[in-house]
């Protein structure tokens, strides 16, 4: 916390019985304008008759470049080439800008003390009230409180200015071109320590021209009376192996502000629980009051509700509201939420880091996080989605790589969605930028990002530095810090070393097999290419860009690196046959996207805790439209890659090992699974069996289980399909997965999938809607003699044809066997029809529908998705010509 004029003065009394008002988010008004353009000083700028001429319209939360969009002033920058230095000037992140607002002080807070609040400023702020300067902050992850009651009058007017001054050393970015590649990552940006230091330019991101300098977080006034209550701890103890009973404790901060000394009461609740205590406090003074079950009974909690990870259980949350009272009247209230489970790190049976939770053995399954959006575009709607598709991926862990994605509302729903968090500090890795050489700013924002979010389940390791070991000075100071702040949970110096934690890749497409072969126990990076659908490529470039592989597609993260984007046209056509054109690259991508994906998954499954007890992809959320490193798009379309990831994380799951063709039964839960039965099919290119097995099923809690290698038949065709099914002892369908192979001798052949017919699904869609959201059930059946292969779903308005987003598909991209049927469930919210009828549009490899259509619901085929609708381009990719050769020099 940023403290400014903190109990200067005293505080008349509050009305009898009177609780403090509700906070006041100030989150309209704002103007905005280049400082170099405002020749007056904040005492004028922050005054009532300060007149602004020509500034511009403000989005607060927001960053300078956010607002400037939105008032026309730049394009949309993520869109085509819209972010080059050409048309957005590298000008705005060396460019102070002048924040201001005309706000009401409620008349509620008379007689109280009045502050003002910031979440979040990005990257040093001055902070200015009716004429005075009440403050400043620095970095972009610390909170500001300002004591303003001296120089405001509650029911009136006041004039709040902040002049945001960007992060000191913004750098000189690499521009992404299929020439230049994606290039460096990173830069001298590192040297400022707490921003967003992504914003340089990495090799997933390009050069974000204001490098997100702003207001991009909440402001608000709040009011308490002289004691306030800060930074509160919950911590939760189980007695395990037993889950009956737990152990609560409570610690926070009580502050006496005034002149005079204090006499009041502590009070909290939570659940059904209930306590008190009494404290005295000195003027100007405070004390750290803690509660545990031994001093307080009350905290021992009986038959709790859990807090358990995405797939183990529910996420119960407790709401703890504490007050400070005086004389009976509320000076302060806190209110958090907090989850009662205990995380462990270790196992008896091996030295690698093993995250357990209430003594289950939980295996990661994670998403990296480079950014949540480019320009930090981020409300609370859009990040809701973006984390409920990763509890829908059977995804358990988000990694929030070097912290650039902090803010309340990520925390909160990942507690919601029962998501873990590997949670960093603000270092990348040393090739990629200096040290911060400012160690108290650095070290204010870690600390207060610890007191701000501590309390959140989700959190299950703090990170000090992404591949790499802190600097000694950073280290030596976090530790202590750690002890002191949040003990229970684990510190990890490195994202790369320790405990058999390992990063480095490798990031580019990979055959199915070589995601078998690991040596690394915990990986926090693996990745590949991951394309997205077509209409979500045609929204993020224009037309002109969409035949041909140009630096758009460099600016989109297709290029030259670590992802293989310069050789991964040519992958695809090796694998699965000549590109006819974009359409078709993106039907034969959506193979590959699943493929490699389910593989990355599939391949630590076959080695379940021996040794194997993390995987987290590179990455799962995409900070821009892009080609790569991602489960869904920037526009929230889902494309293969998350379905792969999903199929490959059920907690019961039944897969081809891909490296030994061994069948495995992968059981993540605590309990055994028992007499069961497992069906194997093989088909070939024509539809028929050439072999069919069944299993007996034992399968041991948290263990890999194999049933054997196939014994392959003889007479498969070149390209053939491989069908699992595991069943539960009641006959229940458990798991289903389903593989498409070539023969040894050309096992990375697969062009003869080319020669499947088309299949002409039946198809219908049911609709019912519940709570504002439209609910659909498709079911598809395949009534033809071959495999439909790679099935997909995306649902339309049917008037406009305009997609809806976001949708949550309970399977998508599923191939069926001659006469399978198959339902899929669709949500969607009922308002993003906007009216029109839900419309299902199907595309897939050999697939067509026969169209349908009712007052309800519609179903049609994707006509767009199809080959033959394009022209013949070949996609080619663009050679730049060689550069020029400086003239040589001539003598006379």
């Amino acid at each position: 916390m940023v403290a400014g004029l903190l109990g200067l003065f005293n505080v008349l009394p509050a009305a009898a019985n009177s609780a403090p008002p509700s906070p006041v988010v100030l989150s309209s008004g704002w103007q905005l304008q280049d400082a170099a353009k405002v020749s007056q000083s904040g005492d004028a700028v922050s005054q009532q008759g300060f007149a602004p001429q020509g500034w511009y319209s403000a989005t607060v939360p927001g960053t300078v470049l956010t607002s400037l969009v939105n008032d026309g002033v730049y394009p949309e920058p993520l869109y085509g080439e819209n972010n080059r230095p050409d048309k957005i000037p590298e000008s705005l992140s060396r460019t102070p800008y002048w924040y201001r607002t005309v706000f009401t002080v409620p008349k509620s807070y008379s007689h109280r003390q009045a502050w003002l609040n910031f979440d979040g400023i990005n990257y040093a702020a001055e902070i200015w009230v009716n004429g005075k300067q009440i403050g400043t902050t620095k970095g972009a992850f610390i909170r500001g409180t300002f004591d303003i009651t001296s120089i405001i009058t509650p029911g009136k007017q006041a004039v709040l200015a902040v002049l945001v001054s960007p992060q000191p050393h913004p750098g000189v970015p690499h521009e992404h071109t299929i020439r230049n590649g994606m290039g460096l990552n990173g830069g001298i940006t590192a040297i400022d320590g707490p921003t967003f230091l992504s914003t340089i330019g990495w090799d997933w991101i390009p050069a974000i021209r204001d490098r997100d300098t702003g207001i991009w977080r909440k402001v608000y006034l709040s009011a308490t009376g002289p004691v306030v209550v800060k930074n509160p701890l919950v911590e939760t103890d189980l007695p395990l192996p037993k889950l009956d009973s737990a152990d609560v404790s409570i610690k926070t901060t009580v502050e006496n502000i005034s002149d005079k000394p204090q006499k009041g009461v502590l009070k909290g609740s939570f659940g059904e629980v209930t306590f008190r205590k009494e404290v005295e406090l000195a003027p100007h003074s405070s004390t750290l009051v803690a509660l545990d079950s031994k001093n307080t009974p009350a905290l021992h909690i009986n038959n709790p509700k859990l807090w358990w990870p995405n797939g183990y259980g529910p996420q119960n949350l407790y709401n703890l509201h504490l007050t400070f009272e005086i004389k009976k009247n509320v000076s302060d209230s806190q209110d958090l939420s907090f989850g009662i489970r205990k995380i462990t790190y270790s196992v008896p049976d091996a030295e690698n880091l093993t995250v357990s939770v209430n003594g289950v053995r939980i295996f990661i399954r994670g998403g990296d996080w480079g950014l949540d959006e480019a320009m930090k575009r981020i409300p609370r709607e859009r990040l809701e989605a973006e984390i409920r598709m990763h509890k829908l991926a059977n995804l358990n862990l988000i990694r929030n790589w070097v912290g650039q994605s902090t803010n309340e509302d990520f925390y909160e729903l990942c507690d919601k969605y029962g998501i873990l968090l590997w949670d960093e500090f603000f270092q990348p890795n040393p090739s990629d930028g200096p040290n911060p050489t400012d160690l108290p700013t650095y070290m204010a924002n870690v600390r207060d990002k610890i007191l701000r979010f501590r309390n959140h389940p989700s959190i299950a390791i703090w990170c000090a530095r992404n591949e790499g070991y802190p600097p000694k000075e950073i280290d030596d100071a976090l530790r202590p810090m750690m002890a002191e702040l949040d003990p229970a949970r684990l510190y990890q110096p490195s994202s790369t070393a320790g405990h058999g934690v390992n990063s480095g890749g490798p990031y580019h497409w990979r055959t199915p097999r070589e995601f078998y072969v690991f040596s690394h126990a915990f990986k926090t990076e693996i990745g590949s290419v991951s394309v997205p659908t077509l209409e979500s490529i045609h929204g993020m470039m224009p037309q002109k860009d969409w035949e041909i592989i140009n630096d758009d597609w460099a600016e989109h993260d297709f290029a030259r690196g670590a992802s293989g984007g310069d050789t991964y046209r040519d992958v695809i056509e090796a694998r699965y046959g000549k590109l006819a054109n974009l359409a078709d690259f993106v039907r034969k991508a959506q193979l590959a996207n699943y493929e490699a994906f389910r593989a990355m998954y599939e391949g630590r499954n076959a080695k379940l805790f021996n040794p194997s007890t993390a995987v987290i992809t590179w990455m799962s959320n995409p900070a821009q439209p892009s080609f790569v490193w991602q489960l869904y798009h920037h526009d929230l379309e889902p494309n293969s890659s998350l379905f792969a990831v999903e199929k490959a994380g059920e907690l019961q799951h039944i897969q081809l090992n891909e490296s030994n063709d061994d069948i495995q039964v992968i059981n993540n839960l605590p309990t055994a699974l028992t007499n069961a039965t497992a069906h194997l099919s093989i088909y070939n290119l024509d539809g028929s069996i050439p072999y069919q097995h069944d299993f007996a099923v034992t399968a041991a809690p948290s263990v890999a289980t194999s049933l054997g290698v196939v014994a392959w038949p003889t007479n498969l065709s070149p390209v053939y399909f491989v069908k699992l099914d595991l069943h539960d002892a009641s006959g229940k369908l458990l798991s289903s997965n389903f593989y498409w192979r070539a023969l040894p001798a050309h096992q990375d052949d697969l062009t003869a999938l080319n020669q499947l017919s088309t299949i002409t699904l039946d198809a219908k869609v049911e609709r019912h809607d519940a709570d504002g959201k439209c609910l659909l059930s498709v079911t598809l059946h395949n009534s033809g003699a071959q495999v439909a292969l790679m099935t997909h779903l995306q649902l339309r308005r049917q008037q406009s044809g305009e997609r809806v987003l976001p949708v949550y598909y309970s399977d998508n991209y599923v191939s069926l066997v001659p006469n399978e049927t198959k339902t899929i469930s669709i949500e969607a919210s009922a308002a993003d029809l906007k009216g029109d009828v839900p419309l299902v549009v199907v595309d897939g490899w050999n697939i067509a529908v026969t169209p349908s259509s009712s007052p309800a619901a519609a179903i049609a085929l994707n006509v767009d998705a199809q080959v033959n609708h394009w022209p013949v381009t070949g996609l080619p990719m663009y050679v730049p010509p060689p550069l020029a050769s400086p003239a040589s020099d001539k003598t006379n």
